[in-house]
């Protein structure tokens, strides 16, 4: 199944958002925040309970060739890893660029 994306501006917003997809019914292993800034996605997910798109999505390949890319290109991975198309990978990560923050649902 594809993953459900939302752009959100603030950290904050993000916050808020995965507050209620628990409410909600989603379990925590399936929401992923990404911000631009990789410390930022830290903070965030350590903050709102939710996941980083790590090794156990990309795979161990991936996730270490993700140390060797720029940060944009490591999004961009991480993004295509979860199931987006190049193309969406692409669009969200200028959505990042411009200071938002992704809250991913990711429900198999």
């Amino acid at each position: 199944m594809k993953p459900s994306v939302q752009i959100v501006p603030t950290a904050m917003d993000a916050l808020h958002t995965v507050q209620e997809l628990n409410r909600r019914g989603y379990r925590q292993e399936n929401i992923f925040v990404l911000a631009h800034d990789s410390s930022q996605t830290k903070s965030l997910s350590e903050a709102a309970d939710a996941n980083e798109i790590g090794m156990k999505e990309e795979g161990m390949f991936n996730a270490m060739a993700n140390v060797f890319k720029s940060r944009g290109d490591e999004i961009r991975s991480k993004l295509t890893s979860i199931g987006l198309s190049d193309m969406e990978a692409e669009r969200y990560e200028e959505e990042l660029d411009r200071g938002r923050v992704l809250v991913i649902t990711n429900v198999h």
